[in-house]
C-alpha cells in the first residue's frame, strides 16, 4: 500500500504542467552544456557572457540571457540547420547557475551576494542572510529590481504585517539581480 502511494505521488508530481512563470531563465554567468547528436565536435560547455550571449560554431552569437534552455535549443537548431543536411537534434542543459544571484543589504546578520539555486522569495532571502538585526526598520524593507529596459522598480515589503500572517502576497519571488534593502 505504501509503495503504491509513493508511486502515485511521483506520477502526479511529474505530470504537473510547467508554466512560463516557473521555467528557469538563463542568466549571464551560467554554464550550459550543449549536446548535438551525431556531431561530437560540436558538443561543449559554454559560459554565458555578461551580455547574456555565447558563441557557438556555425551559429555565431546565441542570445541565452532571459531565455529558457528550450528557447536556446531552438536557436541553435535554426543556426545549425543552415549547414547540416539533416535537422540537428540539440540538447541544452544547465550545468551551473552561477549567474542567478540576489543581493541582501543593510540590517541583516550576513549581508551579501547569494546564488539562488532554486526559486527564492524575499522572506527566504532574508533567512539566507541570517534574518534581521535588532536595528532593522521592518516596515521599510524594499526590493530593487531592474526591468529589461534598465528602469529601476522599487517594491515595498511590509515585513511586520507579513510576520503576523497578513499581506502574504507581498512576499514575492526574487529574480536574478534583485537587491533586498533592509534599512
Amino acid at each position: 500500500m505504501r509503495r503504491r502511494l509513493i508511486a502515485l505521488l511521483l506520477i502526479i508530481s511529474f505530470q504537473t504542467p510547467a508554466t512560463a512563470g516557473n521555467l528557469y531563465q538563463i542568466n549571464p554567468g551560467d554554464i550550459l552544456q550543449v549536446f548535438v547528436w551525431n556531431e561530437e565536435a560540436l558538443n561543449r560547455e559554454v559560459l554565458v557572457g555578461p551580455d547574456g550571449a555565447f558563441r557557438f560554431p556555425m551559429v555565431g552569437e546565441v542570445q541565452a540571457g532571459g531565455h529558457t534552455a528550450n528557447e536556446v535549443e531552438t536557436a541553435i537548431v535554426a543556426g545549425l540547420g543552415k549547414y547540416l543536411k539533416d535537422e540537428p537534434l540539440v540538447t541544452v542543459s544547465l550545468l551551473s547557475i552561477e549567474g542567478n544571484k540576489i543581493y541582501v543589504l543593510g540590517q541583516v546578520e550576513r549581508p551579501g551576494e547569494y546564488i539562488a539555486n532554486r526559486r527564492v522569495d524575499v522572506l527566504q532571502a532574508l533567512a539566507l542572510a541570517g534574518g534581521l538585526t535588532a536595528f532593522a526598520a521592518e516596515n521599510d524593507i524594499k526590493i530593487m529590481r531592474r526591468d529589461a529596459s534598465g528602469e529601476l522598480k522599487v517594491l515595498p515589503l511590509p515585513y511586520a504585517k507579513v510576520k503576523q500572517g497578513k499581506e502574504l502576497e507581498s512576499a514575492i519571488y526574487l529574480q536574478s539581480g534583485d537587491v533586498v534593502v533592509v534599512p
